[in-house]
């Protein structure tokens, strides 16, 4: 099976297994309902869907009514028709970012940072620490949502792998490989706090979780990079590229 099926195929058994989702025609949708970010919140379609107008109105209606923008994310390769149902339905891209996907025998390690330390949270203030420097690395504001703390738990305890690295005595940052779905993890929500880019410590704490979702027993971790200069410090750790994944969505008033 090719690699790009496989991680949809995974995004898939998360989102069945994830207790608040549910059902819309063909689509299956990841709620959360402890935390807004639209990023949280998104439908998959079935391999293979062909939603009909009606399909679509109807997830529309359903996640407005879960007070959810109207999202969805997924591989176009899955399931070639569901884009164009959705852009006649007014829905716009927001994104189409590559796929990128490292096994053991692919995985390099970066230069060493002095002074850095990566280690998994355990207590309640490591997690919230955590989970912090995501939230201010991803432009919010105060504090971080009890949703973002269970998420990087959630990783943890589903047998995947979260961290927070600490530079100069201070958070610096943090990210996790979410939990393993028939071998394969998905690194996300990697953040470094401003004071610490563009010293080493991406890498440093990519490469660290990467390899421990392998001593954990997955043989791929897969990521979706936020810009190209994101994209060559990953493949500078043995990323490569396998598809592309779409972001879709329909804004209020549409």
């Amino acid at each position: 099976m090719p690699v790009d099926t496989d991680v949809q195929n995974y995004v898939r058994t998360l989102t069945l297994r994830s207790p608040d989702h549910y059902r819309v025609g063909p689509f299956t949708v990841r709620h959360n309902p402890g935390w807004a970010l639209k990023f949280a919140n998104y439908a998959i379609p079935d391999q293979d869907a062909a939603p009909t107008s009606r399909d679509v109105e109807d997830l529309v209606t359903s996640m407005r009514a879960h007070d959810r923008l109207p999202r969805l994310e997924f591989l176009p390769a899955w399931a070639p028709a569901v884009e164009p149902a959705l852009l006649a339905a007014g829905f716009t891209v927001e994104n189409r970012a590559p796929v990128l996907a490292c096994t053991p025998g692919t995985l390099l390690a970066p230069k060493p940072v002095d002074g850095l330390r990566i280690a998994e949270p355990a207590t309640d203030a490591e997690f919230t620490t955590a989970a912090a420097v995501q939230h201010t690395g991803f432009g919010g504001q105060g504090g971080p949502e009890d949703g973002e703390i269970a998420w990087l738990r959630a990783a943890t305890d589903g047998g995947g792998a979260s961290a927070l690295a600490v530079l100069d005595g201070q958070p610096a940052g943090s990210g996790c490989c979410s939990s393993p779905a028939g071998g394969i993890s998905e690194l996300t929500g990697l953040a470094v706090a401003g004071p610490f880019r563009r010293r080493g410590a991406g890498a440093a704490l990519s490469a660290w979780l990467t390899r421990a979702a392998f001593d954990r027993g997955c043989h791929t971790v897969w990521l979706e990079p936020g810009d190209p200069g994101v994209e060559r410090i990953y493949a500078g750790i043995g990323y490569r590229r396998v598809g592309e994944k779409l972001d879709i969505s329909l804004e209020p008033g549409s």
